[in-house]
């Protein structure tokens, strides 16, 4: 029996819903800012997510759609450098003024693993000053032993790097970490890394291919507050919270 040790954050759909409402808007507000007329649109959004990273999603909306005026292709790589670095300050700016709530059960779930002395950590595609805005200052009160995010690694999700990387830098094995996701790149990543993982679906991935995730459910929950539907998963007496305690032990058997 393997006791877990940490607990892995993805970020974006899983610690805030930030997808939609957050770095889609932050992206088409920085589009205008640069001239453009593009405005993706919640649909389109969704496509873009199969591709990890900011920067590539504009290199691949740019190389198959276009952008509404001409990029010559030597130039295309700053451009796209230059506005992900004011996409960020946007979206930075959203989440600190508090237009983006942290998803149900997620400061609870990150306290209990404290009390529990279980490490946290964020390993994200995100870029580190909006990691940092919602570690810092969001949950300024929760201890992170490790936040990886941004360009920390070359291959980005689905390739497990991310998830490799973290085990190393904490010193354990796979089957002494949980994760908790949300989607099906996110999945992929984690599971190529051999740890056991928490999915928590959102509006965007409750469709896509999630159900290699060993705990499928709508969200932690909060005893108070919003409570989780599961649709996959082996907690017993489920009420619509999930518990670190539950999870530990059971992915720890």
């Amino acid at each position: 029996m393997s006791q877990i040790k940490a607990v892995l954050f993805d970020q974006d759909g899983v610690i805030i819903d930030t997808e939609r409402d957050g770095h889609r808007v932050s992206f088409n507000m920085t589009f205008a800012e640069f001239g453009f007329t593009d405005e993706w649109s919640v649909e389109y959004y969704h496509e873009l997510l199969q591709i990890a990273g900011g920067k590539e999603r504009m290199k691949h909306h740019a190389q198959t759609k276009g952008f509404s005026k001409p990029i010559p292709a030597e130039e295309l790589d700053e451009l796209v450098k230059a506005m992900h670095k004011r996409k960020t300050a946007l979206f930075v700016e959203l989440i600190e003024t508090g237009k983006l709530p942290l998803r149900p059960g997620i400061h609870r779930f990150m306290k209990e693993a404290m009390d529990a002395g279980i490490k946290i950590g964020v390993c994200t595609t995100s870029n580190e000053q909006a990691a940092k805005a919602i570690t810092e200052k969001i949950l300024s009160d929760i201890k992170f032993e490790i936040v990886l995010a941004g360009d920390v690694v070359k291959n980005k999700k689905p390739d497990p790097e991310i998830y490799n990387l973290a085990l190393s830098k904490l010193g354990i094995s796979p089957d002494e970490a949980m994760v908790v996701e949300d989607s099906k790149n996110g999945v992929k990543a984690s599971k190529a890394a051999g740890i056991k993982t928490i999915v928590t679906f959102n509006g965007y991935t409750e469709k896509e291919d999630i159900e290699a995730g060993d705990i499928i459910v709508s969200c932690l929950g909060d005893p108070d507050g919003q409570k989780a539907t599961m649709r996959k998963g082996g907690i017993a007496g489920f009420d619509g919270v999930v518990h670190v305690k539950d999870v530990a032990a059971l992915f720890g058997k």
